[in-house]
């Protein structure tokens, strides 16, 4: 019997498809949907399924559908019969994915949760396995996946205490929730317990590792990089990447400070979201700074004091250029962001106090040597200062790279994992 709340949302999500398509109007007007690809968030589609065996993976936004390529890309060549669709949430996510995706696969944006939307498009893509990546759980998706009968397997969970609360809340939901799925791999032995204490069944849930620790490293142009490494010359530069609104201005602050020792230091900075690249230049500019907008087509050099680095797809090159890099996300209340992807391309870690989505990945690499925490602007410069010196970014990044590497052990035990699940699901 469905929990009150389950219940409740049930009628919702019967009942409230034309304010999701209200909504997704203001989306639109907004820049936050694709307008030619909207009719996907409603279930609509103008793609076929392909014949044959189709798994579908879920996963929420970027760093998510990130960390899954490498999975994709191991399942395709293991069992070449079998098709492969992918869904995300953001327009950002859903460019990085039209790039990455290997030959094939194919992408789709993700049904808003009403039961009309998501009756079309299980009827539509009819998948024979679902693997769902973290914690963004859809109930009305979940309950209709497991009433067709689908495998359901919840890959890379992680569930902060933050959530574990909420859940408390409302626990006979939180149980009905966690045992739709037929089996759950953790990031970590914490995120079982959670799972545990939310009603997941202990023969069900497996602790793998993440993912994002075992992804391949971030491509790169590499005659782009040697080009900006050139124009660089006897620049010293270090990265600030994926930072948030609120960490600009201490990033900056910290740029001001550290170049008093070192006045050809340039930075990179790398917002999360490219489009807010254009305002982030103009306040920069306002408060002084000799600013360069690679949107703009901007070149970095002598010049150049921050770079705005506001492209899609080009963390791996800023990394690359970088020994030293800030890791956003970390600074303001947001939890962080993925530390593996410049520990596994020789870049020096350093991040702020708000690392509770990566908590494991930074005890690990504090444990090893491999990572600075500061708390601010101050405490930012200073390490920047210091691990700019040749002999302390590398003893970093290399403490961070071993670390990174170990890592690799994630997909194959992953793999291992769903090799029954896939084989059957080939099989139907």
């Amino acid at each position: 019997m469905p929990s009150l709340g389950l219940g409740a949302y049930d009628v919702f999500a019967r009942l409230g498809e034309r304010m999701g398509q209200r909504a997704l109007d203001k989306r639109m007007g907004q820049g936050k949907e694709d307008p030619e690809r909207v009719g996907e968030r409603m279930g609509y589609t103008e793609v076929a399924r392909p014949d044959g065996p189709l798994v579908w993976f879920h996963a929420a936004s970027v760093g998510e559908s990130l960390s899954v390529l490498d999975l994709i890309r191991r399942i395709e060549r293991r069992w070449p019969e079998l098709h492969v669709l992918v869904t995300t949430g953001t327009v950002t996510s859903a460019q990085l994915m039209v790039s990455r995706l290997p030959e094939g696969a194919i992408h789709q944006f993700y049904p808003l949760d009403f039961k009309a939307s998501v009756t079309r498009f299980l009827d539509h893509w009819k998948p024979d396995l679902v693997l769902w990546t973290e914690s963004e759980f859809w109930p009305t998706m979940l309950d209709q996946v497991k009433r067709r009968g689908t495998p359901l397997i919840l890959l890379n969970a992680r569930i902060s205490e933050k959530s574990a609360k909420v859940w408390r809340w409302a626990p006979s939901a939180g149980k009905q929730i966690v045992r739709k799925f037929d089996m759950i791999m953790t990031q970590d032995q914490a995120t079982r317990d959670r799972l545990l204490r939310m009603g997941a069944l202990p023969d069900c849930v497996e602790v793998t590792g993440s993912l994002k620790d075992s992804a391949a490293p971030l491509p790169h142009d590499e005659t782009q990089r040697k080009r900006l490494s050139a124009r660089l010359g006897a620049t010293l530069v270090w990265c600030a990447a994926s930072t948030h609104p609120g960490e600009e201005a201490v990033v900056a602050q910290a740029h001001r400070l550290a170049r008093r020792g070192a006045p050809n230091l340039a930075l990179i900075l790398v917002p999360r979201h490219p489009d807010r690249g254009p305002q982030i230049a103009s306040d920069l500019a306002d408060d002084g700074w000799r600013v360069g907008l690679r949107s703009a087509g901007d070149e970095i050099g002598e010049n150049v004091e921050i770079y705005v680095a506001d492209t899609l797809g080009e963390l791996g090159l800023w990394y690359r250029l970088c020994p030293v890099s800030l890791v956003g996300g970390s600074l303001v209340p947001i939890g962080g962001h993925n530390p593996f992807e410049p520990a596994a391309l020789g870049s020096a870690i350093v991040h702020g106090p708000h690392i509770s989505n990566f908590a494991e990945a930074y005890r690990q690499l504090h444990s090893a040597g491999a990572a600075v925490e500061v708390q601010g602007a101050v405490d930012l410069a200073a390490a920047i200062s210091d691990l700019l010196r040749p002999d302390r970014a590398a003893v970093m990044a290399t403490a961070a790279w071993d670390l990174s590497s170990a890592g690799a052990g994630t997909l194959d035990r992953v793999l291992s994992l769903l090799t029954p699940v896939v084989t059957a699901a080939v099989q139907r």
